[in-house]
């Protein structure tokens, strides 16, 4: 189980915010946008070892990317565009985050791009579900939410405590962690999206 499954009791905490930023002109695409420049900032930072500005950065990012899609079901605004300016943005925000910190020099980069690979093949994979008709596949063991917040509080752990364990310090074992667990939840979206599937035939 992950994170993902409570999108409907945050949506509903955030719509009087969503409803608010709407009444004064805010689109969800708009949204969207601030949420993929807030992963850039972070990416940078994180880039040059700046883990303040990364850490707030990385919070603007899922505030404004949960908001987008709130603020659209919230005021009837929905539509096919919105949704595929939210999904492309949500993976270049994936490659600039997790980019950023394998550039970082948090961990080798063969780590770092398995890490990507991963990240973005679970997207993909429930996405291709819902594309295929048996519906958005959320599960697994590592959803996007859950990267977020992983990498949130472990960069505030880093700060904490910035020495290296070993080989890697913090960051650098969190990005081992998304490498090998990602692409086990990739796996396991891939397996139940194809018995679904086989089950509809």
């Amino acid at each position: 189980m992950t994170l993902d499954v409570y999108r409907g009791p945050m949506g509903r905490m955030l719509s009087p915010l969503a409803l608010l930023l709407y009444r004064h002109g805010v689109s969800a695409n708009q949204l969207s946008v601030i949420s993929l420049v807030s992963a850039i900032v972070a990416g940078a930072a994180f880039y040059g070892q700046v883990l303040p500005l990364a850490i707030v950065a990385l919070a603007c990012n899922a505030l404004f990317d949960a908001l987008d899609g709130c603020l659209a079901r919230s005021s009837n605004s929905e539509s096919k565009q919105g949704d595929l300016i939210d999904h492309v943005g949500d993976r270049y925000s994936d490659i600039f985050i997790f980019g950023g910190i394998t550039l970082g020099g948090y961990v080798a980069w063969q780590i770092g791009l398995v890490a990507i690979l991963g990240v973005l093949m679970t997207s993909y994979l429930g996405t291709q579900a819902q594309a295929l008709g048996v519906g958005r596949n959320y599960r697994g063991l590592l959803g996007r939410a859950d990267r977020l917040v992983l990498v949130f509080f472990v960069a505030l752990l880093n700060l904490i405590f910035p020495a290296n364990i070993i080989w890697f310090p913090l960051l650098g074992w969190m990005m081992v962690f998304v490498a090998i667990v990602s692409n086990i939840t990739a796996l396991q979206r891939f397996y139940l999206s194809y018995r679904e599937i086989s089950g509809k035939t």
